[in-house]
């Protein structure tokens, strides 16, 4: 497995090496001891989820605040999805830049999301099933989000804006500077 640092400080892309033969196909998607040596990050995850979605669905901003803050490790299991991620601690070297890259079932990437930054996706294929590993528990309370169009990080999702399916609750989140604010 390759893991490659990316434009956010703690938020890793994992490429894995993909041994395939007449059989089908095997690759180790996550070693511990592997991951710390090339991160100095040890996780222990506590929680998995899984979500289904169509075309066009865009899911984020989210993110979990304080002692409830989560590092997420995502990947897709079946389609294409552009990931994004955003750092918004507000005290980190890299706030405010943006992550973006496609993980699908194709090129079986994964990226590792440090604690504090805001995560979110869009569904490229036609649909995607979306999976990620999460190091603390899921906390009502401590939901958190940014909207997916803050002109602050002008984000290029890949689709028009026209073809996006958003939530209510999602198109309600605040900009960065409405949440900083707050």
């Amino acid at each position: 497995m390759d893991i490659r640092t990316t434009a956010i400080a703690g938020c890793f892309e994992i490429v894995p090496q993909v041994i395939k033969d007449e059989r089908g196909y095997f690759f180790e998607s996550f070693n511990l001891k592997k991951f710390a040596n090339a991160t100095g990050a040890k996780p222990f995850f506590v929680q998995d989820n899984q979500s289904f979605s169509t075309q066009g669905v865009l899911r984020g901003l989210h993110f979990q605040k304080g002692e409830h803050a989560q590092a997420k490790l995502v990947k897709v299991l079946d389609g294409k999805v552009l990931d994004v991620v955003v750092d918004i601690r507000p005290n980190s070297e890299t706030y405010g830049r943006v992550v973006r890259t496609i993980l699908s079932s194709e090129n079986k990437k994964q990226l590792f999301i440090p604690r504090g930054c805001a995560h979110g996706f869009v569904t490229l294929s036609a649909t995607a099933v979306f999976f990620y590993k999460c190091d603390n528990f899921y906390n009502k309370a401590s939901e958190g989000g940014i909207v997916y169009n803050d002109p602050a990080f002008n984000i290029d999702w890949i689709l028009d804006t026209s073809e996006l399916i958003i939530s209510a609750k999602d198109l309600g989140l605040p900009t960065i500077k409405e949440f900083a604010a707050g």
